[in-house]
């Protein structure tokens, strides 16, 4: 784990999700991840009302189901991984309000070549960013 005195809580559990959730995605699809955190926390309600809420919400992050293969990963991982850094950077951006949505502002996202979710055919398909499909 990163040193929790120069690393937030919250930008620690945001990058450990997008991590978990898009590292093979390069820099764009993680950030389309962070969007979807950051997009979750503003409707707030069922989802959370912080993006350390919706981050660890159950079932919602695939990396923190305790099932998922990434879930001691994203636990583990440190700065010394440069995927893992770059998500750092890029979840600073998102809670200072300085990362720009470039999801169209999706709340939900899969990957294809993995599952279809049912919720898929009622919600609006905004963007393909990577191999993640993204819907409000």
């Amino acid at each position: 784990m990163t040193n929790a005195g120069q690393i937030s809580q919250e930008v620690d559990t945001i990058a450990r999700t997008i991590w978990g959730e898009a590292r093979g995605e390069g820099e764009r699809g993680m950030h389309a991840v962070a969007n979807v955190i950051m997009n979750r926390a503003r409707v707030g309600g069922w989802w959370g009302n912080s993006p350390v809420e919706v981050c660890l919400k159950p079932a919602q992050f695939s990396a923190w189901n305790r099932n998922d293969p990434n879930f001691d990963l994203a636990r583990k991982v440190t700065t010394q991984d440069p995927q893992f850094r770059l998500a750092l950077q890029i979840a600073g951006r998102a809670i200072a309000g300085t990362l720009d949505d470039i999801t169209g502002g999706a709340t939900h996202y899969f990957n294809p070549n993995v599952v279809l979710p049912s919720w898929a055919s009622a919600l609006t398909r905004l963007t393909d960013i990577g191999n993640h499909r993204f819907y409000v």
